[in-house]
């Protein structure tokens, strides 16, 4: 099988290799066209800034091979905001395969960014197969997308949010299934294992 990180110039693609290894899976790291057509699974993880990712993502036509793929896709992080419609942060338009919008928390007590541990409330979905029910997740983000209709896993901090999403083959996690132990390497595992 062969599995494709996109590479767009976000940080965090080292600790997802290492996070496939570890559950026996391997994968390439690009972002030539044709390599990511011919993919069997699509990972596009990313830690930084929505504007700036998203204009390496233009200039290198990588914005409408993402909207085109028909293989399964899970965005993790970053990855998983941009598959939305619109960011709050720099006032991006994103790749609106989901009509949502990313919003920055807002709370008088609590730090932003959320950093660490907390729950997942899933509904059954493949990508929870055999995943405890309030499993917990590891989180660093100041931004989050809001619940709507492709919600598969909420989370609360300053509000509840949504920690996944789903729609057809996209998929997109709002934590790091890479950094969260048990229950992050089950996520990867049913990922690799989706039709």
């Amino acid at each position: 099988m062969d599995t494709v990180i996109i590479k767009y110039n976000a940080g965090n693609i080292q600790s997802v290799l290492f996070a496939l290894e570890r559950i026996g899976a391997k994968a390439i790291v690009t972002d030539d066209p044709e390599a990511i057509r011919s993919a069997d699974k699509l990972i596009f993880p990313g830690v930084g800034e929505a504007s700036t990712a998203m204009s390496y993502l233009k200039e290198r036509g990588l914005d409408q091979l993402i909207r085109e793929a028909r293989q399964p896709l899970l965005g993790i992080c970053l990855g998983m905001q941009l598959l939305c419609a619109h960011s709050e942060e720099n006032d991006t338009p994103c790749l609106g395969i989901f009509d949502v919008a990313v919003k920055k928390f807002v709370s008088p007590d609590l730090k932003i960014p959320q950093m660490g541990w907390n729950r997942i409330h899933a509904k059954q979905n493949p990508l929870f197969k055999n995943v405890p029910e309030n499993a917990w997740a590891y989180f660093v983000h100041s931004y989050y997308a809001e619940l709507n209709p492709a919600t598969i896993a909420t989370t609360s901090y300053a509000t509840e949010f949504s920690s996944a999403i789903h729609r057809n083959n996209f998929y997109g996690v709002q934590f790091h299934p890479e950094k969260s132990a048990i229950a992050g390497e089950q996520i990867l595992r049913n990922f690799l294992e989706l039709k």
